[in-house]
Protein backbone atom coordinates (compact mmCIF):
# COMPACT_ATOMS: atom_id res chain seq x y z
CA UNK A 1 0.00 0.00 0.00
CA UNK A 2 2.83 2.40 0.85
CA UNK A 3 5.60 0.92 -1.29
CA UNK A 4 5.12 3.23 -4.27
CA UNK A 5 5.10 6.33 -2.04
CA UNK A 6 8.17 5.35 -0.03
CA UNK A 7 10.22 4.53 -3.14
CA UNK A 8 10.56 8.24 -3.95
CA UNK A 9 12.54 8.70 -0.73
CA UNK A 10 14.27 5.33 -0.46
CA UNK A 11 15.54 4.85 -4.03
CA UNK A 12 17.84 7.92 -4.15
CA UNK A 13 19.44 6.96 -0.81
CA UNK A 14 19.92 3.35 -1.96
CA UNK A 15 21.47 4.58 -5.22
CA UNK A 16 24.03 6.62 -3.27
CA UNK A 17 24.91 3.60 -1.11
CA UNK A 18 25.02 1.24 -4.08
CA UNK A 19 27.42 3.29 -6.24
CA UNK A 20 30.59 2.70 -4.16
CA UNK A 21 29.68 -0.97 -3.65
CA UNK A 22 29.31 -1.47 -7.41
CA UNK A 23 32.65 0.29 -8.02
CA UNK A 24 34.26 -2.03 -5.47
CA UNK A 25 32.99 -5.05 -7.38
CA UNK A 26 30.26 -6.10 -4.96
CA UNK A 27 27.65 -7.87 -7.05
CA UNK A 28 23.88 -7.68 -6.64
CA UNK A 29 23.56 -11.45 -6.18
CA UNK A 30 26.07 -11.40 -3.33
CA UNK A 31 24.05 -8.70 -1.57
CA UNK A 32 20.86 -10.72 -2.15
CA UNK A 33 22.52 -13.74 -0.53
CA UNK A 34 23.66 -11.59 2.40
CA UNK A 35 20.08 -10.43 2.84
CA UNK A 36 18.91 -14.04 2.96
CA UNK A 37 21.51 -14.85 5.60
CA UNK A 38 20.41 -11.86 7.69
CA UNK A 39 16.77 -12.95 7.35
CA UNK A 40 17.55 -16.45 8.63
CA UNK A 41 19.63 -15.02 11.48
CA UNK A 42 16.68 -12.76 12.31
CA UNK A 43 14.32 -15.74 12.55
CA UNK A 44 16.82 -17.67 14.65
CA UNK A 45 17.21 -14.77 17.05
CA UNK A 46 13.44 -14.50 17.37
CA UNK A 47 13.22 -18.21 18.18
CA UNK A 48 15.94 -17.75 20.81
CA UNK A 49 14.06 -14.85 22.42
CA UNK A 50 16.64 -12.23 21.39
CA UNK A 51 14.07 -10.03 19.69
CA UNK A 52 16.12 -6.86 20.12
CA UNK A 53 18.99 -8.33 18.11
CA UNK A 54 16.44 -9.79 15.70
CA UNK A 55 15.24 -6.26 14.99
CA UNK A 56 18.78 -5.30 13.97
CA UNK A 57 19.03 -8.37 11.71
CA UNK A 58 15.65 -7.42 10.22
CA UNK A 59 16.97 -3.96 9.35
CA UNK A 60 20.12 -5.41 7.77
CA UNK A 61 18.15 -7.93 5.72
CA UNK A 62 15.81 -5.28 4.35
CA UNK A 63 18.71 -2.92 3.62
CA UNK A 64 20.31 -5.70 1.57
CA UNK A 65 16.96 -6.30 -0.15
CA UNK A 66 16.94 -2.71 -1.35
CA UNK A 67 20.64 -2.47 -2.15
CA UNK A 68 20.71 -5.49 -4.44
CA UNK A 69 18.25 -3.86 -6.82
CA UNK A 70 20.13 -0.55 -6.73
CA UNK A 71 23.39 -2.34 -7.60
CA UNK A 72 21.64 -4.27 -10.36
CA UNK A 73 20.42 -1.02 -11.89
CA UNK A 74 24.08 0.07 -12.10
CA UNK A 75 25.67 -3.20 -13.26
CA UNK A 76 22.73 -4.49 -15.26
CA UNK A 77 19.75 -6.59 -14.20
CA UNK A 78 19.67 -10.34 -14.73
CA UNK A 79 16.84 -12.85 -14.66
CA UNK A 80 18.77 -14.83 -12.05
CA UNK A 81 18.95 -11.82 -9.79
CA UNK A 82 15.23 -11.12 -10.11
CA UNK A 83 14.44 -14.75 -9.41
CA UNK A 84 16.65 -14.94 -6.31
CA UNK A 85 15.30 -11.67 -5.01
CA UNK A 86 11.65 -12.76 -4.94
CA UNK A 87 12.40 -16.31 -3.71
CA UNK A 88 14.55 -15.03 -0.85
CA UNK A 89 11.89 -12.44 0.02
CA UNK A 90 9.39 -15.25 0.48
CA UNK A 91 11.89 -17.15 2.61
CA UNK A 92 12.06 -14.08 4.83
CA UNK A 93 8.27 -13.75 5.01
CA UNK A 94 7.95 -17.36 6.14
CA UNK A 95 10.97 -17.50 8.46
CA UNK A 96 9.99 -14.67 10.81
CA UNK A 97 6.54 -16.08 11.81
CA UNK A 98 8.12 -19.53 12.12
CA UNK A 99 10.63 -18.05 14.54
CA UNK A 100 7.81 -16.72 16.72
CA UNK A 101 6.08 -20.11 16.62
CA UNK A 102 9.29 -21.71 17.91
CA UNK A 103 9.67 -19.02 20.57
CA UNK A 104 6.34 -19.85 22.23
CA UNK A 105 4.42 -22.67 20.52
CA UNK A 106 1.53 -22.59 22.96
CA UNK A 107 0.78 -18.93 22.35
CA UNK A 108 2.14 -18.32 18.86
CA UNK A 109 1.69 -21.49 16.79
CA UNK A 110 -1.91 -20.85 15.72
CA UNK A 111 -1.49 -17.15 14.83
CA UNK A 112 1.77 -17.99 13.02
CA UNK A 113 -0.06 -20.67 11.02
CA UNK A 114 -2.83 -18.20 10.16
CA UNK A 115 -0.28 -15.64 9.00
CA UNK A 116 1.66 -18.18 6.93
CA UNK A 117 -1.61 -19.35 5.33
CA UNK A 118 -2.45 -15.75 4.43
CA UNK A 119 1.06 -15.23 3.02
CA UNK A 120 0.65 -18.40 0.95
CA UNK A 121 -2.65 -17.28 -0.57
CA UNK A 122 -1.49 -13.71 -1.13
CA UNK A 123 1.78 -14.91 -2.64
CA UNK A 124 -0.06 -17.22 -5.03
CA UNK A 125 -2.33 -14.38 -6.17
CA UNK A 126 0.71 -12.12 -6.60
CA UNK A 127 2.93 -14.55 -8.52
CA UNK A 128 0.18 -15.98 -10.72
CA UNK A 129 -0.79 -12.43 -11.71
CA UNK A 130 2.86 -11.66 -12.56
CA UNK A 131 3.19 -14.81 -14.69
CA UNK A 132 0.09 -14.09 -16.78
CA UNK A 133 0.94 -10.38 -17.03
CA UNK A 134 4.36 -11.31 -18.42
CA UNK A 135 2.74 -13.60 -21.01
CA UNK A 136 0.49 -10.72 -22.08
CA UNK A 137 3.40 -8.25 -22.22
CA UNK A 138 2.02 -6.05 -19.45
CA UNK A 139 4.44 -3.77 -17.59
CA UNK A 140 4.29 -1.34 -14.68
CA UNK A 141 6.79 0.74 -12.70
CA UNK A 142 4.37 1.88 -10.03
CA UNK A 143 6.38 -0.07 -7.42
CA UNK A 144 9.77 0.81 -8.91
CA UNK A 145 11.74 -1.06 -11.55
CA UNK A 146 11.09 -4.78 -11.01
CA UNK A 147 11.98 -7.98 -12.84
CA UNK A 148 8.28 -8.84 -13.23
CA UNK A 149 4.85 -7.26 -13.03
CA UNK A 150 4.36 -6.14 -9.42
CA UNK A 151 0.65 -5.78 -8.77
CA UNK A 152 -0.07 -3.53 -5.80
CA UNK A 153 -2.01 -4.62 -2.73
CA UNK A 154 -2.94 -3.58 0.78
CA UNK A 155 -0.15 -5.70 2.29
CA UNK A 156 3.20 -5.08 0.59
CA UNK A 157 6.82 -4.90 1.64
CA UNK A 158 6.65 -1.74 3.73
CA UNK A 159 3.67 -2.99 5.73
CA UNK A 160 5.29 -6.39 6.28
CA UNK A 161 8.51 -4.84 7.58
CA UNK A 162 6.57 -2.53 9.90
CA UNK A 163 4.47 -5.37 11.32
CA UNK A 164 7.48 -7.66 11.77
CA UNK A 165 9.33 -4.85 13.55
CA UNK A 166 6.33 -4.30 15.84
CA UNK A 167 6.27 -8.02 16.63
CA UNK A 168 9.93 -7.90 17.64
CA UNK A 169 9.47 -4.78 19.76
CA UNK A 170 6.37 -6.22 21.47
CA UNK A 171 6.71 -10.04 21.27
CA UNK A 172 3.73 -10.55 23.59
CA UNK A 173 1.54 -8.84 20.98
CA UNK A 174 2.49 -11.34 18.28
CA UNK A 175 -0.88 -13.18 18.26
CA UNK A 176 -2.92 -10.01 17.78
CA UNK A 177 -0.52 -8.58 15.20
CA UNK A 178 -0.34 -11.88 13.31
CA UNK A 179 -4.10 -12.35 13.11
CA UNK A 180 -4.58 -8.71 12.14
CA UNK A 181 -1.96 -8.80 9.41
CA UNK A 182 -3.28 -12.14 8.16
CA UNK A 183 -6.64 -10.46 7.65
CA UNK A 184 -4.98 -7.60 5.76
CA UNK A 185 -3.10 -10.08 3.56
CA UNK A 186 -6.37 -11.88 2.90
CA UNK A 187 -7.98 -8.65 1.75
CA UNK A 188 -4.96 -7.94 -0.41
CA UNK A 189 -5.30 -11.36 -2.04
CA UNK A 190 -9.00 -10.78 -2.69
CA UNK A 191 -8.18 -7.47 -4.34
CA UNK A 192 -5.57 -9.07 -6.59
CA UNK A 193 -7.92 -11.89 -7.59
CA UNK A 194 -10.66 -9.36 -8.33
CA UNK A 195 -8.27 -7.35 -10.52
CA UNK A 196 -7.19 -10.49 -12.36
CA UNK A 197 -10.86 -11.47 -12.86
CA UNK A 198 -11.52 -8.15 -14.60
CA UNK A 199 -8.23 -7.86 -16.49
CA UNK A 200 -7.66 -11.42 -17.69
CA UNK A 201 -10.97 -11.93 -19.47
Amino acid sequence: MFDSATRRFIDPALARLAAPLARAGVGADAVTAAGLAASLVCAGLVAAGATGLALLALALSRLADGLDGAIARIDGKTDRGGYLDIVFDFVFYGAAPFGFALLDPAQNALPAAALLFAFYVNGAAFLAFAAIAARRGLETRAQGEKSFYYVAGLAEGAETIAVFAAMMIWPSAFPALAFGFAALCGLSAVGRVALAWRLFR
